[in-house]
């Protein structure tokens, strides 16, 4: 059967390519670099419509499909390197947009705090908020006549399902480089950008939560020192109580929803000891009691109603997603067991349904299969493929991805992944020890990875371990990475790749290191204090003076920024532990890529790191592209990228090597 692809307007965005399996250990690069299809997909309250996120290239477009026909009835396109980043139904008409910026194609998109509009059928495309609205023009080539431009920032709280002309929004303001913004929460017309006020947050920088009825009753913010406070009150009528303060407790709590009841609401926090646990908080007596909490890992996803009013429960990537629900006979955590079960082996969400629940839009994704979507008619019990973000990709030619767990040299677990070629036994591999960036916040899990299907496709084992300061595993283990850049952070990953060498995974004599962002600064730490482990390194747009880190770049421009940096990174002993100084340990050959307008790890490092080597007397090549930024989005020089490094990685550790060697 004929896949469905898209239609979009520019010419060669949605190329459906095949292969046969049997070329599955050669597959074209352009099988791994090729942008999805979409990114998401929501279906419309009635179901008439579906709306999706298209990148293309530089940007990232909102189209909207007829869901019985596929075509295309509106597209949302700005100009230049623009991306809506998340989008909402408020009515079966009428899709908001929130839309955001970023020079790379590793960043995550920053938004621009503007929020957008458009009929499904294209038109009516507005700005509603942000530092455009009200201008002669805007990129969508229409305005809000007699709105005030306003340098404000505009965030969606709740797309209030129950009213089809309003959403409730949050408005930064008044921010400095020196202090956070102010928060209010104000109902906005999503026709005309109009804007009432609700209420101002208690503390700068917060995020809201409403409940049911659409009343604003949690804000978590925080000021420039990073120390959130969570706030709770009893409806828009009343004061703001406080619930937690960090600067006293040590931990973070924030407000992931409310239960059917209406009166229970749920609380993530941070333990001191553990992961993260989910609580149950009683808004009217004001008891709270600790409801969900895994043995080694935090909720990777709150799970919702299919009317998305109230939480059910959390999965938990441990080490494949896990569905936890607090009622387990509830209808919708029923529902959703029956649905995992349906597709084993695989990971299933539900990412947004219609408002009588009777279409359910499933997600389905697994470590060699970028993800499906199927419309679930509730009623008949049958799932309807969609369409697959990625239809090129045969999930059987993948490598397979095992999970991994193991200690740390002072005993501390560690868990990673080891994605094997296609085929392979799993043993006395050449193997690819890949760091990832962050390194906070960031965490590997089971899923798709593009760069490790595509070395796996090429004969090498990949290696990917979560060390200590990843995302995933607890306050305790997040902090336990603080000012631990090239020290046990590091360990963590020599660590890890001994172990795989012991086991047997990998030929120890060809074992090569390669990260990008933080990944790289570890790839070159990782050969400048273990030269005789890695025969070769790799660095993509990294960081590798970790002084430059206080200077340079866009974190330290605020205030924030700068205390962040000086709580993970610190000020002592930096050049001790940066790459650059220490060149003169580094035997094994290097190889450096990056953007010259790389905001977050500016080219600077890169020139510094070549600087260094070349004066050390080593073996280094360089690959810049002066108008990529934090990851390359050019398709062709993403190409000549991998090119080179699948290249460089065969002369070091590959067939080229063993070639050579016999």
């Amino acid at each position: 059967m004929k896949k469905r692809l898209f239609p979009i307007l520019a010419a060669g965005m949605a190329i459906l390519l095949t292969l046969p399996a049997a070329a599955a250990d050669r597959l074209p690069l352009s099988v791994f670099l090729k942008n999805d299809t979409f990114t998401a997909i929501k279906i419309s309250p009635t179901g008439k419509y579906l709306a999706a996120t298209v990148p293309v290239e530089d940007k990232t477009v909102l189209v909207v499909l007829d869901r019985d026909t596929m075509e295309q009835t509106g597209l949302f396109n700005l100009r230049g390197r623009t991306h809506v980043v998340d989008f909402w139904w408020v009515n079966d008409e009428r899709v908001v947009m929130s839309v955001g910026e970023k020079r790379g194609r590793l960043e995550l998109p920053r938004p621009t705090g503007e929020l957008y509009a458009t009929n499904a059928d294209g038109t009516r495309q507005e700005v509603l908020a942000g530092f455009r609205a009200g201008g002669d023009t805007n990129p969508v080539g229409t305005r809000i006549r007699g709105k005030a431009n306003e340098n404000v920032f505009a965030v969606m709280v709740d797309p209030l399902p129950e009213d089809k002309d309003n959403v409730i929004v949050g408005i930064y303001s008044g921010g400095s480089l020196a202090d956070e913004p102010v928060t209010t929460a104000e109902r906005m017309d999503v026709y005309s950008g109009y804007r009432v006020k609700i209420t101002t947050a208690p503390e700068r920088r917060s995020q809201f939560l409403t409940d049911h009825k659409g009343q604003v009753r949690f804000a978590v913010g925080a000021g420039a020192d990073n120390k959130s406070k969570l706030y709770h009150r009893a409806d828009d009528r009343s004061e703001w109580k406080l619930l937690n303060d960090h600067a006293r407790s040590g931990f973070d709590m924030y407000p992931v929803g409310f239960g059917e009841d209406r009166r229970t609401a749920y609380l993530g926090a941070q333990e001191i000891e553990g992961p993260d646990a989910i609580y149950a908080y009683d808004t009217v007596t004001g008891e709270m009691k600790k409801v969900l909490q895994d043995d080694n890992t935090e909720p990777y996803r709150i799970l919702y109603s299919l009317d998305r009013q109230s939480v059910i429960g959390a999965a938990f990537m441990d080490p494949v997603l896990r569905h936890e629900f607090f009622d387990p006979v509830q209808t919708d955590s029923r529902l959703y067991r029956s649905l995992v079960a349906s597709f084993p082996g695989e990971s299933v969400l539900i990412d947004s349904a219609t408002r009588d629940g009777r279409f359910a839009l499933l997600r389905v994704f697994g470590a060699g299969n970028p993800g499906d979507y199927f419309v679930f008619d509730t009623g008949a019990k049958k799932a309807a493929h969609l369409v697959s973000s990625r239809a090129w990709i045969d999930p059987a030619a993948m490598g397979e991805v095992r999970p991994i767990s193991l200690k740390a040299r002072d005993g501390l677990d560690l868990h990673g992944y080891v994605t094997l070629p296609p085929g392979s036994d799993g043993k006395n591999l050449p193997m690819v020890v890949n760091p990832h960036g962050g390194p906070f916040a960031v965490q590997d899990i089971w899923a798709f990875n593009d760069e490790a299907q595509m070395l796996a496709s090429r004969g090498y084992a990949v290696l990917q371990v979560n060390f200590r300061g990843s995302d995933g595993y607890g306050l305790q283990f997040e902090t336990a990475g603080y000012k631990q850049w090239g020290r046990t952070m590091q360990d963590d990953v020599t660590d890890a790749t001994r172990w795989a060498i012991a086991q047997g995974i990998a030929d120890k004599d060809r074992v090569c290191i390669y990260g990008a962002s933080y990944g790289a600064y570890a790839a070159l730490m990782g050969v400048a204090r273990e030269p005789d482990l890695y025969r070769c390194a790799v660095g993509y747009i990294g960081v590798y003076d970790l002084r430059l880190m206080h200077s340079d770049g866009d974190i330290p421009q605020r205030l924030s920024g700068r205390n962040l940096l000086e709580d993970i990174l610190g000020s002592e002993k930096l050049d001790e532990y940066s790459p650059t100084r220490l060149a003169a340990r580094i035997k094994s050959p290097v190889f450096l890529a990056a953007g010259g307008e790389d905001e977050r790890a500016p080219l600077k490092h890169t020139r510094a790191m070549e600087s260094a080597l070349k004066a050390a007397g080593g073996s280094v090549e360089t690959l810049i592209y002066p108008t990529e930024g934090h990851g390359f989005f050019n398709e062709a020089n993403r190409e000549a990228f991998y090119t080179r490094l699948l290249a460089f990685l065969d002369r070091h550790i590959g067939q080229a090597r063993s070639t050579a060697a016999n």
